[in-house]
């Protein structure tokens, strides 16, 4: 994670469509450097409790998750979670520390216990499971990281994609 720059919260405020609210650190970016998740504040600056400790600004990559989510994506895994022990056991992990974390910026009574995302025992939002497997790496969130598997390259030929792949990569540099 990193300190959000004035141009990152700029660029996250034009992703959002408004002002950024209670951003501690850009906690994932897309392959050309854009902030893609921001970690937050537990309360907002307004007071109002805020229990997604990684939330996704990326438009593409929130249109990417809208798509997996209208898939049926979401009830498949919650079914999984009944059958499955072992997956089951590693995502109440994954709740744990995304409680323990959030405790560790403030303890806000309202939302005491309650992570997002639908953790421990469903998943509600792959947003939040999405956002989360992109904060902290592979191997935290096994929901979370197969959607981002199943993403895939979200980011296509857009000012995203990592450098050398996007078209205007390939136009003749004017200036040469």
């Amino acid at each position: 994670m990193t300190d959000p720059s004035p141009s990152d919260l700029q660029i996250v405020a034009e992703q959002l469509g408004r002002p950024a609210r209670g951003v501690l650190g850009i906690a994932a970016r897309c392959p050309s450097g854009h902030p893609n998740v921001v970690r937050t504040e537990p309360r907002l600056p307004d007071g109002t409790p805020f229990p997604t400790l990684y939330y996704v600004t990326c438009p593409r990559l929130a249109g990417a998750i809208g798509t997996l989510e209208a898939s049926g994506l979401m009830a498949e895994m919650s079914e999984r979670l009944t059958h499955d022990a072992d997956l089951a056991d590693h995502y109440a992990r994954a709740h744990a520390e995304y409680l323990a974390e959030r405790e560790a910026v403030a303890h806000v009574p309202e939302i005491d216990g309650i992570s997002a995302g639908g953790m421990p025992t469903r998943v509600k939002c792959l947003h939040v499971l999405v956002g989360h497997a992109l904060a902290k790496g592979p191997g935290v969130n096994p929901l979370g990281d197969e959607a981002v598997e199943l993403l895939g390259d979200y980011w296509g030929s857009s000012s995203c994609a990592p450098a050398g792949t996007r078209p205007q990569d390939d136009q003749p540099d004017p200036g040469a």
